[in-house]
């Protein structure tokens, strides 16, 4: 990893690293691995202005909605201090700029640089983005930090301004995506180059759909396309998002319309996986991972987040539902075609990186959703022991063989095991998550009548 951009951390995050880690040095240890990873993304990148900042993913120059929110959530621990919420508004605000830009771009630059991922995409994206791969996560991203940050510091700056309209545009396009095959404007080739097997098929529309009140995406959180369009994880993503502007809303933070807007979307998207979502298995009733309302249905689970696995740590269940619960010993188990088991580790893996490679991040979303202590501090040593002596954290890394990993700099994960280590060590990252219409409620009760059937 490059030397730090911004070398300190504020007072108050410095405060913070210090009280976790001298409770981990006298308990679980792994002291000074946390102090790296807490200190990575605030020191390695963001970039520019303070009051407007540029966060880029690590070692790619661009900004991913996702995976900034993901970089930055630890730092809500430290909101009371003026800088530290001065910087994370302005990644709202910055956010919020960039849907109302191009909704459908997943990674953006800095300006309209025209820089891009891949030459050959087609439609050509406009010079602000750096790749237009559709991923209902991204938006997601962002309406749920809106609302993460007023909850954990009370204050409503970031809402002011382009926030509402953007929240309106990311409705609007949820809207359209449930009729992706009759009103989508969306298409992504990628005619030529090493990635042409991104291209989305039937000329970038993607493979077939029905209408089943959920919102489809093209891409998975690992930047992979769909092999269906109607992707679970982030479909439940999105209701949580989504009770969050209807509970900014209801404060009158955001417009009441666009408040009854989203509750309406929600009880539409929950139901959609209520109907098409759940799956029978000899153990069970499961969440799929994607759908296509057809009968096609893709059982896996992928290490990327939002995924099946981290369910609860989104908010939209809890760790002892029953359906997460057997959904939970799929993933974790052999059936999951990327889970692997190796002799320094066992976890959740990803298409998008080599055979029998499990990601640090998958490891610590199953510590952070486990049912117990024990559990969550197994975990927490294996990550310690398989970061390959660097004291940060990759994006995945050989089930056999730690030395043997991809992206040695990788901004997110440091995020999520710094996370896993404040809660380890009794300072939990906030993690506000907003209140259930009751019209959703309902909806989502539909979930329990649609497994116990599906048993």
């Amino acid at each position: 990893m490059p030397a730090s951009h911004q070398p300190v951390l504020p007072e108050s995050l410095a405060a913070v690293s210090d009280r976790a880690a001298e409770r981990l040095a006298a308990g679980l240890g792994g002291a000074d691995t946390f102090r790296r990873c807490f200190a990575s993304a605030w020191t390695t990148t963001l970039r520019g202005d303070r009051a407007y900042p540029f966060v880029i993913t690590g070692d790619i120059p661009a900004m991913w909605h996702r995976d900034t929110v993901g970089q930055l959530r630890p730092y809500l621990t430290g909101v009371a201090d003026p800088a530290v919420l001065g910087a994370l508004g302005g990644v709202v605000r910055r956010m919020a700029a960039a849907v109302l830009s191009d909704p459908y771009a997943n990674a953006v630059n800095d300006g309209p640089t025209g820089h891009r991922v891949d030459e050959y995409d087609r439609p050509v994206p406009g010079p602000d983005v750096w790749e237009r791969k559709y991923e209902v996560d991204s938006l997601c991203a962002v309406l749920s930090f809106g609302y993460e940050l007023w909850a954990a510091s009370g204050s409503a700056d970031h809402l002011r301004g382009e926030f509402a309209e953007a929240a309106a545009r990311v409705l609007e396009v949820w809207r359209v995506e449930q009729d992706h095959e009759g009103s989508s404007p969306y298409r992504f080739e990628r005619t030529d180059g090493p990635f042409r097997d991104d291209t989305l098929p039937r000329g970038g529309l993607g493979s077939p759909v029905a209408r089943t009140g959920m919102t489809w995406s093209g891409f998975r959180p690992s930047d992979d396309r769909c092999e269906y369009g109607y992707l679970i994880p982030a479909n439940a993503a999105a209701v949580v998002a989504l009770n969050g502007v209807a509970e900014l809303s209801e404060r009158g933070l955001l417009p009441r319309d666009l408040g009854a807007n989203a509750v309406d979307l929600a009880v539409d998207i929950a139901g959609g996986i209520a109907r098409h979502g759940i799956v029978r298995t000899p153990t069970g009733s499961i969440y799929a991972y994607e759908v296509d309302g057809l009968g096609g249905t893709n059982l896996m689970d992928d290490a990327n987040v939002p995924s099946l696995l981290s369910l609860p740590y989104l908010g939209w269940c809890a760790t002892d539902d029953p359906l997460y619960r057997r959904t939970r010993a799929f993933v974790l188990s052999d059936t999951n075609p990327y889970h692997y088991r190796g002799t320094t580790a066992s976890g959740v893996g990803s298409p998008h990186t080599p055979h029998r490679h499990v990601w640090p991040m998958a490891l610590c979303l199953q510590a952070l959703t486990a049912s117990s202590r024990a559990e969550s501090e197994g975990l927490y040593a294996t990550l310690l022991a398989t970061d390959a002596g660097t004291g940060l954290m990759h994006e995945s890394f050989d089930v056999d063989d730690p030395a043997t990993f991809t992206r040695p700099w990788f901004a997110w994960a440091n995020s999520l095991f710094a996370e896993l280590a404040l809660r380890l060590a009794g300072l939990p990252v906030p993690r506000p998550i907003p209140p259930v219409p009751p019209p959703v409620a309902a909806a989502t009760r539909a979930l329990d009548i649609a497994a116990a059937a599906k048993r």
